[in-house]
């Protein structure tokens, strides 16, 4: 009997992902950020803006830039300061670019339109204010498929669910409290069609709820894990986990959503004492693991069968990350075959890094297999049809996909490359595909124009400023 040779490694499209620090003049120079010791990222990214939580004397503020505004930040940029005590999480509308949601010690939570050009003076009335916490407020989330539905948890052990389409400029009733946890709340992770919520919590329990009625559904009490923060692995039906095991190893353990009994997975990663952040990407199935306090980011690849968990290698910085952002899919440069992108807080530079993983490709061209179709910012419900029941999943589709092709094509044009010749449409469903593209088309650069205007008017003010510390 002959035996077959089989070889030992997997064969993966991201097996040689790798990460791509931004040049100096690419990063964000300068920032003030907090000194927090909260565990939270203090960034949120979207393709116009990044905001930052920065440290301030009375009150609380934080910063919004233009993502284009890179290099040195002026001191006397801005801010959005309405808070009375320190802010502590912020994160913008999936569905609107220039929403941002804030919670602080002050026991409220706010959100804030942020004007198209950007923040020409501090902003310090928000567009809605929540009161309905009695301690101060850790962590705000975004209802990932309804629009205006916001949950936010703080010191009084209590998750809440906003309805934001109330019309009411300070709202001091939640539509629903859930009072499951007994102690605080440390990390909110939605499925992707916001049918369940997970919690990680203080009390070394793991929830798993439904959000609209607050019943519980899961829970996971493992002596041997205790869990800082969890994640829902996209349409995995799993959830991951870190924290520190019964030895205070940092550990990461993977769970099957629908009995938390016994862990699918531990794994120990290190001894260091920093929280353990996961970021998971649904369309390439890669979970990022990135310490506070370590310079370095690991990245697994994910499966829904044994050994789940495919370690694929280690991103190295000296630059230790105090608290990271993310970039959405469609903020991503295609052309560069980029399929993730951190925004590193490093405190002792004042500096935000922009940090690109990278699928290495020798074409330029619009990579296909690695681009699937992804999120779109359009609500899949409003937030009535959410409480009266409905789950609906992402809003994601076909355009959303060929907007990302046609940004490659832009790009190709400014390289002087014309791209391919398309022949006509030959159905209605062809030219109704192609009428919409037009209009996306027409939508990105009209927002290419008002960047570039915002572009000039922050110039503007920075020759101003010049002239006022001249004379």
């Amino acid at each position: 009997m002959t035996m077959t040779w089989r070889p030992q490694y997997r064969s993966s499209k991201f097996r040689h992902v790798f990460g791509k620090a931004a040049t100096k003049e690419n990063c964000y120079d300068g920032v003030p950020i907090t000194r927090s010791v909260h565990d939270n990222h203090f960034c949120a990214v979207n393709p116009r803006f990044i905001a930052v939580i920065t440290e301030c004397a009375g009150g609380g503020a934080f910063l919004v830039l233009s993502i284009h505004h890179t290099g040195k930040v002026d001191p006397h940029h801005p801010k959005v300061s309405g808070h009375r005590g320190n802010v502590l999480d912020i994160k913008w509308n999936p569905f609107n670019d220039y929403c941002i949601a804030s919670c602080s010690e002050d026991s409220t939570v706010k959100v804030w339109d942020i004007p198209p050009h950007g923040l020409l003076k501090n902003l310090t009335v928000p567009w809605k204010e929540l009161q309905g916490h009695s301690r101060r407020v850790g962590l705000v989330e975004w209802h990932p498929t309804a629009n205006n539905v916001l949950f936010s948890t703080g010191y009084d052990y209590q998750v809440m669910i906003w309805n934001l389409d109330s019309p009411e400029a300070v709202i001091k009733n939640p539509v629903r409290t859930i009072s499951h946890h007994s102690d605080v709340v440390l990390s909110l992770s939605f499925n992707t069609d916001g049918s369940r919520l997970a919690t990680s919590c203080k009390d070394k329990k793991i929830r798993v709820l439904d959000p609209r009625t607050g019943n519980l559904l899961q829970e996971a009490n493992c002596k041997n894990h205790k869990a800082s923060k969890v994640l829902f692995l996209g349409n995995l039906k799993m959830l991951l986990s870190t924290g520190n095991s019964r030895w205070n190893h940092r550990q990461i353990a993977l769970w099957d959503q629908d009995d938390l009994n016994v862990p699918l997975l531990q794994e120990d990663l290190d001894g260091s004492s920093g929280v353990l952040f996961p970021f998971y990407d649904p369309d390439t199935h890669m979970l990022y693991i990135a310490g506070k306090g370590d310079g370095n980011i690991r990245y697994y690849e994910i499966s829904s069968e044994k050994p789940y968990m495919h370690f694929l290698t280690e991103y190295r910085s000296h630059q230790p990350q105090k608290g990271m952002g993310i970039m959405p899919k469609r903020g991503l440069e295609v052309c560069s075959c980029e399929v993730f992108r951190f925004y590193k807080l490093v405190t002792t530079k004042a500096l935000i890094e922009p940090l690109s993983m990278i699928v290495p490709r020798r074409s330029e061209s619009y990579q296909e297999d690695i681009y699937p179709m992804t999120a779109g910012t359009e609500p899949a419900m409003s937030a009535e049809e959410w409480l009266s029941g409905m789950d609906k999943g992402q809003g994601s589709n076909q355009e959303g996909k060929e907007g990302r092709k046609e940004d490659s094509n832009e790009d190709r044009r400014s390289n002087g490359q014309e791209p391919p010749p398309c022949s006509p449409p030959k159905t209605e469903n062809e030219l109704r595909l192609k009428f919409h593209k037009q209009q996306e088309e027409i939508r990105r650069l009209r927002e290419m124009l008002n960047q570039r205007d915002v572009r000039i008017k922050q110039l503007e003010l920075e020759i101003n400023n010049v002239r006022n510390c001249q004379s």
